[in-house]
C-alpha cells in the first residue's frame, strides 16, 4: 500500500515472501542483472499479493486458482508479526492466520514446499512451542522463489532516526543473511539497501527506476492497483488501461519481477484495520474483489498482457536490447534473441496520439499506452484497448424473514461505578497512552476524574466548557454519567517514523473553562482508566450471553446499545453482505466472530467524482473517485463460511446511534456484463460462478459508440449482430465469438476500424 505497509497492521518488522507456482521444488535461487535465476534458467515473475489474514481458509481455493487463471506465477504475502503474536509470547495460527494450511492451498496449485516444513527437527508444528513459532517466520524463504523481503519502505523515514536507522537497517540485513535461507532478500524503496539486499521498487509507476546496484536486478515490489478506503473518503478507482500500461512500460524498461499490491485486498475483521480511518473494506480495487469476484475488467485485461509477457519469457530475459527515441514522450524498444524479435512502443504522452515510422511501417499509438508486437510487425496487445468485459455488480436482499430484534444497554462508567477495581480498571495522576493502556485489546478506552464544583461559585456554577486535546478518533464527554458531546477527529497519520512516541487517545490537557476566561487543567488530577466495553468483557456477543436481553420498546438512534437477531443463511453460494446503512458506527459480529468496525453514518465529500474518467496521466488515489456524498462504507462482508446451515446470531454493538430494523442481509452477484471488443479479437462472456446469461439487450459489430449501460448503433453495422451473439451465448455460463466480419453479414463500414459492442443479461 501506499505508505508504510507495516503499519496497516501496526507490524513491527514487514515479512514479505513469494510463493513461485511450479512443478518441483528449486534447488537453486540466484539473479543477475537481467532477471531472478532458478535453476541456471533467468526467469519473468509476475506476482500478487493475497494476505491471508484477509480472507478465509475457506476463499483461499479460489482466490489462488482465480490468480494462476489471470496469468500469474507468484503468490506473495506478507508475515502479519501482530496478528500472530497478539500479546508478548501468545501466538495464534488458527482460523484465517493458519499460515500452513495458506501455503499448503498455495501448493495444491502447484507449488513446490520442502520437505523440513512437515518435520521441522526438534519442534512441533502448530502448537504453542517457541522454536517453531520462530522459526515459522522465516520458513517461508526456503519456498519463495524470488525473494524475502524485510523492513518495508524503510527509506521513507530513516532520517529521522539519524545515525540509529542506518545502524539498524545494516543489522536487519546483516540478520537476514545470517539466517543462510538460500534465496534472495529485498527491501523496498530503500536506495541504500546495504549488500546483499536486493533494492525493490513501489507505487503506481516504476518503469524508470533502475537499482542502484547496476548487477541487480529491477524489481517492483509493490504496484498499487488502486488504493484502500477510508472512513468519510470516496471509493478509489484505478482504471484497467492505466495498469496495463505501468505493467507493460516497466517490463519494456527491463523489468522482469513485479508484483501487485494488491491483486486480492479483502477484507479488515474484526479490529485489524491498522491506521487511523482504514475501513474495514480492504478491496483495493483489486483485480480480485473484496469478495473474490472478478473485477472486471481488470482482471481480464491484464491476464492478456500476463499471458503475452510470459510467451516472451526468454526473448525479455536473454535478448539483446534497443531503444529507439521519437520524442515527444514515445519510445520503441525491440528485443531480438535467437532469430525472435518483440517490440515495445510505449507512448507516455497523456494528450495525444502518436504515429510514428517503424522499418518502413507507420503504427500509430494511443496516448498514455503501450503496443506490443509480435516479430515487430504485428501487433497484438494495446494497453488502452480493452478488449475483456466489463462485469456489473448488483446486491440482492435475501429471502431472509423479517428479523426480530433484542436489545440492551451498555454500562456507563462512572466515579461511582461499583466495583471500581480488577484487572480492567487502573489509576495514575496522569493522562496514559490509550495504546498503551489497553495494550490493544480494545478500542475503548474510559478515562475517569472528579472535580468538585460548588453551587453558588460566580465563575464555574453557571457555564462550563470541557476542552480536550485527543489523539484518538472519536472522544465521547460524559458527566455525572450523562453524555454531554462527542467529536471526532480528523487529519491523522496511519504511517511515520517513531510510531512509539505518537500519543493516542487523550494526550491533554484537559481543561474546564468558565467564565471571565478562567481554566481548571485536570491534566494532572488522579484519573481512573477502565479498557474496554462492558459487552466486550462478558461477551454480549457469544450466542450462550446471559440472557438479559429486552424483546420489547426497542430503542433507535440511541448512544451505546447492544443489538442482537437471528438470521438464516442466504441460498447458493454467491458472497454475502451487510447493509448497514441505518446505523451509525460500531463493530458487528456474526455467530461470534467479529466481522470488523462499521460507521455507515461517515459519509464521503459532495466534490471530487467527476462524470467520466479519463484513463490518461499519472494516477492519485482522488482520481477516477466515485460514490461521492455517500456512505464511505455501506456493506459489510460475512465470509460464507462464518455462516451456518441455519440459525445465525448477529450482534451489533451501536456507539453512535442507528435503527437496525432497517439492516438486511444480501448477497452479491453478477446483474449483466458488457463489453467492447476490436475486430481481431475474441468477445468472452461469463456470469462467474456458474449463472448462465439469460438474455443479450444489446449487440453491435461496425462502429458501435458509447460505454456499458448506454451503448447506441454507430453509422454501419452488421445487421445479423444480434442474432449471431444470442446464438452463441444464451443459456450459457460462458460463451466466446471470434469478431472478424466473416461471422456476421457485410456491415457496410468502409475506412472505419469495426468492433463489437455487446450487453448481456446474468
Amino acid at each position: 500500500m501506499g505508505y508504510s505497509c507495516s503499519c496497516c497492521w501496526f507490524s513491527v518488522w514487514s515479512i514479505l515472501c513469494f510463493f513461485y507456482f511450479w512443478a518441483s521444488v528449486a534447488t537453486q535461487v540466484s539473479y543477475d542483472r537481467r532477471a531472478v535465476i532458478i535453476d541456471g534458467e533467468r526467469k519473468i515473475i509476475i506476482s500478487g499479493s493475497i494476505h491471508y489474514p484477509r480472507s478465509t481458509p475457506e476463499m483461499w481455493p479460489s482466490l489462488i486458482q482465480k490468480s494462476k487463471s489471470g496469468g500469474l506465477n507468484t503468490i506473495e504475502t506478507y508475515v502479519f508479526w501482530n496478528a500472530h503474536e497478539p500479546q508478548r509470547r501468545q501466538y495464534d495460527f488458527s482460523g484465517n492466520l493458519d499460515l500452513v494450511r495458506f501455503l499448503k492451498t498455495i501448493q495444491e496449485q502447484s507449488l513446490g514446499l520442502p520437505v523440513w516444513l512437515r518435520n521441522l527437527p526438534g519442534t512441533r508444528i502448530r502448537t504453542y512451542n517457541e522454536v517453531f513459532m520462530c522459526k515459522l517466520m522465516f520458513f517461508l524463504a526456503d519456498v519463495s522463489l524470488c525473494a524475502i523481503q524485510i523492513e518495508n519502505e524503510y527509506g521513507d523515514i530513516i532520517r529521522s532516526y539519524g545515525e540509529d536507522g542506518r545502524t539498524y537497517i545494516n543489522w536487519c540485513a546483516q540478520f537476514a543473511e545470517s539466517l543462510d535461507i538460500g534465496v534472495p532478500w529485498l527491501m523496498c524503496r530503500e536506495r541504500d539497501a546495504p549488500p546483499p539486499m536486493l533494492e525493490g521498487c513501489d507505487g503506481w509507476y516504476c518503469d524508470q527506476f533502475y537499482p542502484k546496484n547496476s548487477s541487480t536486478p529491477k524489481i517492483w515490489s509493490e504496484n498499487w492497483t488502486g488504493w484502500f478506503n477510508v472512513w468519510g473518503g470516496k471509493d478509489p478507482h484505478r482504471t484497467a488501461e492505466d495498469v496495463a500500461f505501468a505493467v507493460a512500460r516497466f517490463y519494456q524498461y527491463g523489468g522482469t519481477l513485479h508484483n501487485y499490491y494488491m491483486y486480492h485486498g479483502g477484507t479488515n475483521f474484526g479490529r485489524t484495520a491498522g491506521g487511523p480511518y482504514i475501513a474495514t473494506t480492504y478491496d483495493y480495487d483489486a483485480p480480485l474483489d473484496e469478495y473474490g469476484n472478478l473485477n472486471q475488467p481488470k482482471w481480464g485485461h491484464l491476464r492478456q498482457l500476463h499471458l503475452l509477457i510470459m510467451s516472451m519469457e526468454k526473448i525479455l530475459t536473454y535478448g539483446d536490447v534497443r531503444n529507439v527515441e521519437y520524442g515527444h514522450m514515445m519510445t520503441a524498444t525491440t528485443f531480438a534473441y535467437d532469430g525472435q524479435r518483440i517490440c515495445f512502443f510505449g507512448n507516455a504522452n497523456e494528450r495525444n496520439d502518436i504515429t510514428i515510422t517503424f522499418e518502413g511501417h507507420k503504427y500509430t499509438v494511443p496516448a498514455w499506452s503501450v503496443s506490443i508486437l509480435l516479430d515487430c510487425n504485428n501487433e497484438v496487445y494495446n494497453t488502452a484497448r480493452v478488449n475483456s468485459q466489463t462485469s456489473i455488480m448488483v446486491k440482492r436482499p435475501s429471502e431472509a424473514a423479517n428479523m426480530e430484534w433484542s436489545w440492551r444497554k451498555e454500562k456507563i462508567e462512572h466515579m461511582e461505578s461499583q466495583p471500581l477495581r480488577g484487572r480492567s480498571f487502573y489509576s495514575a495522576k496522569q493522562l496514559l497512552d490509550q495504546k498503551v493502556v489497553t495494550n490493544d485489546t480494545s478500542d475503548y478506552l474510559w478515562y475517569m476524574t472528579s472535580v468538585d464544583i460548588d453551587g453558588n461559585d460566580p465563575v464555574w456554577a453557571r457555564v462550563v466548557t470541557l476542552q480536550v486535546h485527543t489523539g484518538g478518533h472519536v472522544v465521547h464527554a460524559f458527566v455525572n454519567g450523562k453524555h454531554v458531546g462527542n467529536v471526532t477527529l480528523t487529519f491523522l497519520s496511519n504511517s511515520g517514523a517513531n510510531y512509539e512516541t505518537i500519543e493516542h487517545g487523550v494526550i491533554g490537557p484537559v481543561k474546564l473553562l468558565g467564565m471571565s476566561n478562567q481554566e481548571r487543567d485536570l491534566s494532572t488530577n488522579t484519573w481512573l482508566y477502565r479498557v474496554g466495553l462492558d459487552g466486550e468483557e462478558n461477551r454480549f456477543y457469544e450466542d450462550n450471553a446471559d440472557d438479559n436481553w429486552h424483546l420489547e420498546n426497542l430503542p433507535s438512534h440511541e448512544m451505546f446499545v447492544w443489538y442482537k437477531t437471528n438470521f438464516e443463511s442466504p441460498k447458493g453460494e454467491d458472497p454475502v453482505v451487510l447493509d448497514l446503512l441505518s446505523l451509525g458506527k460500531g463493530t458487528a459480529w456474526v455467530n461470534g466472530k467479529n466481522i470488523g468496525r462499521y460507521w455507515p453514518s461517515y459519509l464521503s465529500d459532495e466534490d471530487g467524482c467527476p462524470s467520466s474518467c479519463d484513463y490518461r496521466g499519472a494516477y492519485n488515489p482522488n482520481k477516477c473517485s466515485t460514490n461521492c456524498g455517500r456512505s464511505s462504507q455501506r456493506w459489510y462482508h460475512v465470509p460464507r463460511s462464518f455462516l451456518r446451515d441455519e440459525g445465525n446470531s448477529l450482534v451489533l454493538f451501536e456507539e453512535f446511534g442507528g435503527n437496525p430494523e432497517f439492516l438486511d442481509v444480501q448477497t452479491i452477484t453478477t446483474g449483466k456484463v458488457c463489453a467492447h471488443v476490436h475486430e481481431g479479437n475474441t468477445l468472452e462472456l461469463s456470469c462467474q460462478g456458474g449463472k448462465p446469461l439469460s438474455d443479450i439487450s444489446f449487440a453491435s459489430f461496425g462502429d458501435p459508440k458509447g460505454s456499458c449501460g448506454s451503448f447506441e448503433k454507430g453509422s454501419c453495422e452488421s445487421p445479423n449482430s444480434l442474432s449471431v451473439v444470442r446464438n452463441a451465448c444464451i443459456g450459457k455460463d460462458s460463451c466466446s465469438v471470434t469478431v472478424v466480419e466473416q461471422n456476421f453479414e457485410a456491415s457496410g463500414c468502409r475506412s472505419i476500424k469495426r468492433s463489437l459492442a455487446v450487453e448481456a443479461v446474468c
